[in-house]
């Protein structure tokens, strides 16, 4: 061999050598940058990074996974460095930036909308090109840049197929689109036992014999609860307009399943604003023979809290979504009603079969079948928690299908 053929194998055989982990130490883990947790007023977005992490551990165990969080207050913070030990939660620009440098993936979570649009523009501006996935968002605003965006991720997932068809229609080439459910299904073993038993012992809820009752505003008024959220004029006008019309077929729920199923009911919040409300639109209203059966929770909870609760109700109706979405996760029935101001993301409940669950509270024929709906509910728990059964079948088959090319992602 002469030297210069020498020199050219003993430089392959070096490079070869590098890229290979050095003897009895394992290739580092894959790598997820995770965007999500958009607040802490509200359980649901608690919920968002707790069901994602949650089918990450299930699927891709083998993960590093960093959290780049818009709020984790109130607690959340806590409640997932507990359930999660080794997430890294991401604190502050440099440590944001290093995960930019140094993880694999960009996983945007689910959201209302494609609310972190910038950062993955960031991500594929400063990542040196890797990839980047979408996973269970509404699409609402169809504008060429947010179009673009998807297009370029390797997969993007839509929470219910009205978002899937407005991303098609607007022209979006992602090379894999799909259906993919909400995150919040996958909050399937988040517990606070000991919380919940002692508040439902301490106000006499017998387990299987209540159900939960869930009030909420047409625009949540984050005025009340945000330092520094200008007051809202406009909003706070449709809400008081339409406050008492929204209320009063929830109000007849419970009515029917206090006097008819022989039933107590929990009026409970899903955000902050919730627990006043429940209050005065709820439980003040009713008659006395019916109010004497209804429990109203005067503080604002945490999503293990409330979770362990709902499973051990014998269902949930109200006017929001992700309590119901906790619900059928974990094979609690839940009637969801919804309005214009909502957007999109009550149509989940068809895409699940649950469509007969599903109200539009401005459609005043659909308004009238709420209370039966409710009551049927209460009245024949096996009918009902057989139609769950069916709707965690079809979550959990797309969510094995979608954690399966996330996965394909990563590198092995």
């Amino acid at each position: 061999m002469d030297r210069r053929t020498f020199l050219r194998s003993a430089f392959g055989a070096a490079l070869a050598a590098a890229a290979l982990p050095a003897a009895g130490q394992a290739a580092r883990p894959p790598r997820i940058l995770l965007r999500n947790a958009w607040q802490s007023v509200n359980i649901g977005d608690i919920a968002h990074p707790v069901g994602v992490l949650t089918l990450l551990e299930r699927y891709v165990p083998e993960a590093e996974v960093r959290l780049w969080p818009s709020e984790v207050g109130n607690g959340a913070g806590e409640l997932l460095a507990k359930r999660f030990p080794k997430l890294v939660i991401l604190k502050g620009p440099d440590a944001i930036a290093t995960a930019i440098k140094e993880c694999d993936l960009f996983l945007h979570g689910s959201s209302s909308g494609f609310a972190a649009v910038a950062d993955v523009a960031r991500w594929r501006r400063d990542s040196g090109g890797k990839p980047y996935g979408v996973y269970g968002i509404s699409f609402l605003d169809a504008k060429p840049p947010a179009v673009e965006l998807l297009s370029g991720a390797k997969f993007a997932f839509f929470r219910e197929t009205v978002s899937l068809k407005k991303a098609q229609d607007a022209g979006c080439t992602c090379p894999v689109m799909g259906y993919g459910p909400d995150s919040a299904f996958g909050v399937t073993d988040l517990r606070n036992d000991p919380a919940a038993a002692a508040f439902l012992a301490a106000h006499g809820l017998e387990d299987g014999k209540f159900m939960c009752c869930i009030p909420r505003y047409r625009w949540t008024p984050y005025w009340s609860i945000k330092k520094g959220r200008p007051f809202d004029e406009k909003k706070h006008a449709r809400n008081q307009a339409m406050k008492e019309h929204d209320h009063a077929p929830l109000r007849d729920a419970i009515a029917a399943v206090v006097r008819q199923a022989g039933m107590k009911v929990l009026v409970c919040p899903e955000d902050m604003t919730q627990v006043a409300l429940g209050k005065g639109v709820l439980v003040d209203p009713l008659p006395a023979d019916v109010k004497a059966k209804v429990v109203w929770r005067d503080t604002y909870w945490l999503t293990d809290e409330a979770v362990s609760t709902y499973v051990r109700s014998a269902g949930l109706f109200g006017n929001e979504m992700h309590s119901p979405i906790m619900c059928v996760a974990n094979g609690v029935p839940a009637v969801v009603c919804r309005f214009d101001e909502q957007t999109v993301k009550g149509y989940m409940w068809r895409d699940v079969g649950l469509n007969d669950w599903l109200f539009d509270l401005d459609d005043a024929a659909a308004v009238a079948r709420i209370p039966e709906t409710v009551l049927a509910i209460a009245k024949d728990p096996a009918a009902a928690k057989a139609k769950v059964a069916s709707a965690q079948a079809i979550v959990r088959r797309r969510q094995q299908e979608t954690m399966a090319v996330l996965k394909q992602n990563l590198p092995a």
